[in-house]
């Protein structure tokens, strides 16, 4: 799994492991954010049942200002945290 596209584009992320969680493919970030991204100016995002952050660090990387991701899942949470620091800009996640 990994950043598609924008400031973070091509950097890996690790995956929640077990199987509560599948993290979204990198065909369907793609699309999704071909088709909203250019209404990117700035701006927070919102994540739910975030599983690994993905979505939020794409839409970070693509434009947005920040993204608050939640998930209730501890080892979900472990792995948010850790594909944070691989943007080296916590500042802009919560």
């Amino acid at each position: 799994m990994r950043i598609v596209a924008g400031e973070y584009g091509g950097r890996r992320l690790s995956a929640v492991p077990g199987r509560k969680t599948r993290p979204t493919t990198d065909k369907v970030k793609e699309a999704l954010f071909s088709s909203i991204g250019p209404y990117f100016d700035g701006g927070r995002c919102l994540d739910l049942f975030a599983g690994s952050g993905g979505l939020g660090i794409e839409a970070v990387s693509r434009g947005m200002d920040h993204a608050v991701m939640v998930d209730r899942q501890y080892a979900a949470v472990a792995v948010i945290k850790k594909n944070i620091a691989v943007t080296k800009q916590p500042e802009k996640f919560t």
